[in-house]
């Protein structure tokens, strides 16, 4: 299995959480009994595995590799706006975890935000994650060299092994399967 691979196959578990997320959502909605606890589970993910795992090694390997050798159109266009997209879901998932705080505290019309900022996060990596599979992920496949592409799968490669010594992939993997389990 090659980086790309590897990528998509993280996109599907974020795509998994989303689907909690969402789920969750929906049941504060409807009024339906919610364990804000798990709010905090998913924030867990996002943060550690969604954003410090899997788009660490999009930001300093794989972006960094097709703007140093695409040249500067692809690195200040599609590519800044994959960056711009991954702060945009770090801002929801921080106003997330604020406006659990709020909740907490006790004010209940912060169900409101938790349920704005949730649904938001959900539908910007639903469409961030659908360009990059369809988009960036092909074009850095047809356009870098082999060897660039060998680079690249040499040093998400290194992270994944100092990852997996960890065992954060099956921390995350674990604790999906819990809230899938919990939630439906």
């Amino acid at each position: 299995m090659n980086a790309i691979d590897l990528m998509i196959e993280e996109h599907n578990l974020i795509k998994r959480m989303l689907a909690v997320t969402r789920k969750i959502s929906i049941k504060i909605l409807y009024n339906e009994e919610v364990d804000y606890n798990d709010f905090n589970k998913v924030i867990d993910f996002v943060r550690n595995f969604a954003d410090k795992h899997h788009h660490s090694k999009e930001e300093v390997i794989l972006f960094k590799k097709m703007g140093e050798v695409l040249g500067e159109r692809i690195a200040n266009g599609p590519i800044m706006g994959m960056l711009v997209e991954h702060d945009l879901g770090r801002l929801f998932i921080g106003n997330l975890e604020a406006s659990l705080a709020k909740f907490k505290a006790g004010n209940s019309d912060s169900r409101v935000d938790i349920i704005a900022n949730a649904i938001g996060y959900t539908d910007l990596l639903y469409r961030h994650i659908e360009k990059e599979d369809t988009t960036i992920y092909t074009f850095a496949l047809r356009k870098l060299s082999k060897s660039q592409l060998d680079e690249i799968d040499l040093a998400c490669f290194e992270v994944e092994t100092e990852a997996t010594k960890n065992r954060l992939q099956d921390k995350y993997i674990t604790l999906l399967s819990e809230l899938e389990a919990k939630i439906n």
